[in-house]
């Protein structure tokens, strides 16, 4: 499984910018999202930007992270809070990810 990480753009330079993660600054590569500003969330994989976040979707994320290292330093942690957007319901794999006979039709152009 790959786990993206939720970071804040402190500085912009040219095709990348310092983000910090809490723990740490680390140079992103921000080429596969385009211009960024100081202040904005990226979540990152592997020294990359793969997408541009809310502060809201960024500290959701950063919620159900926090959560998974204190189950792994043997810690309790509010599942129920970490994971809210998946209480009562199954998660849902993106539409391509999906079996080619379960994808979307996409809507014809008019």
């Amino acid at each position: 499984m790959c786990i993206g990480i939720p970071m804040q753009v402190m500085e912009v330079g040219a095709g990348h910018a310092r983000c910090w993660s809490g723990a740490e600054i680390l140079s992103i590569d921000t080429s596969l999202v385009g211009d960024v500003a100081p202040g904005t969330w990226l979540m990152t994989f592997l020294g990359a930007a793969r997408e541009v976040m809310s502060p809201e979707a960024a500290q959701r994320s950063l919620a159900a992270l926090s959560a998974l290292e204190a189950i792994m330093r043997g810690q309790p942690a509010d599942l129920d809070a970490a994971f809210a957007d998946l209480i009562g319901r199954e998660p849902q794999l993106p539409a391509h990810l999906l079996p080619a006979h379960l994808r979307p039709t996409p809507e014809p152009e008019s």
